[in-house]
């Protein structure tokens, strides 16, 4: 990718990232005069950038995804430490993120120690700016993902336990649930050498073509849903977190990536198609029964 398409990028990347934070800055809670949200916001682009020089003069992709998660962390940790007052719902969405990062970043880190690395930096990696531009979308990933919860934490309006908080947390549970167990069915899979070039097709697979994504998305969703009652003014511009994980996920990268990595291995494949035909792209259904 030329340097005259990564340059603009980063550039647009930062700029909506700035505007969303100044608009949600208005309703967040100040520490020493500084909306507390918009430094989070800072925080989180200022890691991948500490982390993305060091990557960049070693040549080394390792440390990206769990750069990502440590984000995540480091952002709501921070959060709740500088919160004046914790209620059960900063508690909560702290939790369920430090859970989520830390199996997603650990699993990450792992698969891409165990392979040796991830194709998909061998050539952005030595480009100064395509591999900070990589870095610089990380952070709006953290960011836009966590913004939702984040704006919760750093509201001035705050609201005791009630039903949102309970079917949040529920639709998170089942989301992080679907997603572990189809991703460790895979990697099961994947450990057996018999499987070597194969496509899954069993257990929640059967269901589903891409169920982490899938549980992915939920959890996300169910994080917004303890967010929404302390949402206020243009904190509501946070809603826009699971719209983000939604196309991410199923437009930019993730599905839509592996669908057509998928037809390219084995589109000529008769199980692949009947795979294709029968079986959901997304949420986990029953397979089509073959007329």
């Amino acid at each position: 990718m030329p340097n005259k398409t990564t340059i603009p990028a980063s550039f647009v990347v930062l700029l909506l990232s700035t505007l969303i934070a100044f608009a949600v800055n208005q309703e967040s809670i100040s520490i020493s005069n500084v909306p507390l949200f918009g430094f989070v916001v800072l925080l989180i682009f200022i890691i991948q950038w500490l982390v993305f020089i060091p990557s960049f003069i070693n040549r080394t992709e390792h440390f990206f995804d769990l750069t990502g998660s440590l984000t995540f962390i480091s952002a709501v940790l921070f959060t709740l430490m500088s919160i004046p007052e914790i209620f059960l719902r900063d508690i909560i969405i702290t939790l369920l993120v430090v859970i989520w990062a830390t199996r997603l970043g650990s699993f990450l880190f792992f698969r891409v120690r165990k392979d040796g690395g991830d194709g998909r930096f061998d050539i952005m990696k030595t480009k100064f700016w395509w591999f900070l531009m990589t870095w610089n979308i990380q952070g709006m990933w953290v960011f836009l993902s966590l913004a939702a919860g984040l704006a919760a934490m750093t509201s001035s309006e705050k609201v005791e336990t009630d039903i949102f908080l309970v079917i949040g947390t529920l639709i998170w549970i089942l989301g992080f649930s679907i997603e572990v167990v189809s991703d460790n069915q895979k990697s099961k899979f994947r450990s057996n050498p018999e499987n070597k070039d194969k496509f899954i097709t069993t257990g929640i697979w059967s269901w589903s073509r891409h169920p982490n994504y899938f549980g992915e998305i939920l959890l996300w969703i169910g994080i917004t849903v303890i967010a929404l009652p302390v949402l206020q003014g243009w904190q509501f511009v946070t809603l826009i977190s699971p719209i983000f994980i939604i196309i991410l996920l199923t437009q930019i990268s993730g599905v839509r990536l592996l669908e057509l990595r998928g037809k390219k291995k084995w589109g000529d494949d008769e199980e692949y198609k009947n795979y294709i035909k029968k079986t959901s792209v997304l949420i986990p259904l029953p397979p089509k029964i073959k007329n």
